[in-house]
Parts: C-alpha cells; sequence; structure tokens
C-alpha cells in the first residue's frame, strides 16, 4: 500500500533534515504537512508544504503546493519582526533557497508572513512529487533555520 503524498514527504524530512538541527517533528494531513522543532505542539513559526488554491497564488483556478516557512502569530508586527530578522540575514540563506524564495504575506491571511514558494498546478500524481517537495522543505528548515535560531535585535 502507497502512503498518501504528505505521509511520503514527512517521512522524507525525518529521513533528510541535518541531525545538528535537532529534533524535528512532522504532522501529515490530507492537504500537507507541518514540521517544526521543539514542543509536541508545532508553534506560530513553523514550515509547511501545502496544497492552496492557486486563486490565492496568482488568481488563476486550479491549485498550487506551497513550500517554505511561516511565521503566524497572531499579532501582524510579531509576524513582521519575524521577516525582517531573516531579511536582514538573507545573505545567509538567499543562495540556498534561490529567487523563489518569497518573503511576502501569507496567501489570503494578510496578517501572516511568510518565506516561500509556489508551484503551480503541481502533478501530484508524479512518482517523484513527494521526494522533489521533501527535498525542497529540507532546503528551507537547513537555510532558515540556523538564522531563526541567531538572536533577534529589537530593531529588527
Amino acid at each position: 500500500m502507497e502512503l498518501p503524498l504528505f505521509d511520503q514527504v514527512a517521512d522524507l524530512i525525518l529521513a533528510m533534515t541535518p541531525d545538528e538541527l535537532g529534533d524535528v517533528k512532522t504532522k501529515a494531513h490530507r492537504r500537507g504537512v507541518k514540521i517544526w522543532f521543539g514542543g509536541d505542539k508545532a508553534g506560530r513559526e513553523h514550515y509547511e508544504a501545502q496544497l492552496l488554491a492557486r486563486r490565492h497564488v496568482d488568481g488563476a483556478d486550479g491549485h498550487a503546493l506551497e513550500i517554505g516557512f511561516h511565521s503566524e502569530h497572531r499579532d501582524k508586527n510579531i509576524n513582521q519582526a519575524v521577516v525582517d530578522h531573516l531579511e536582514n540575514h538573507q545573505s545567509q540563506w538567499r543562495d540556498d533557497l534561490g529567487a523563489e524564495a518569497e518573503v511576502d504575506v501569507f496567501y489570503g491571511a494578510d496578517n501572516w508572513r511568510r518565506v516561500s514558494e509556489a508551484w503551480l498546478d503541481a502533478d501530484l500524481e508524479d512518482p517523484d512529487l513527494a521526494f522533489e517537495v521533501g527535498a525542497r522543505v529540507v532546503d528551507y528548515v537547513s537555510a532558515l533555520e540556523p538564522v531563526l535560531r541567531l538572536p533577534r535585535q529589537l530593531d529588527d
């Protein structure tokens, strides 16, 4: 029996995340997978790979597969400070993630922030998709997590 896509992605993330980052946690569901470090429950700052309605990305019909980091605090200013911190340290991660990694408001929730990319109309039946998604999530985790762990300045 083949595992659903995001269960496969979760297994791959657990296997591929560098050990030095610590104990990575995942929670897969039908439309995505959430990734975090630390406690048993995902925090407001986490990584995700998830299906979105494409209309949130570019206004077209269809779906998008969004991959990246989210800051989902209730306070918009905290979320902005998190992405400001990441932007202030782009020299440490931009080459690893490339121009595809957008720093912006979250799709459909303007109080949240993200560093992510969207794959438009990804072939959900592609047998290589789980590996491609898992590897890209690990790219985000490996590039951004060390920066997120740096002390944050009040003026970030």
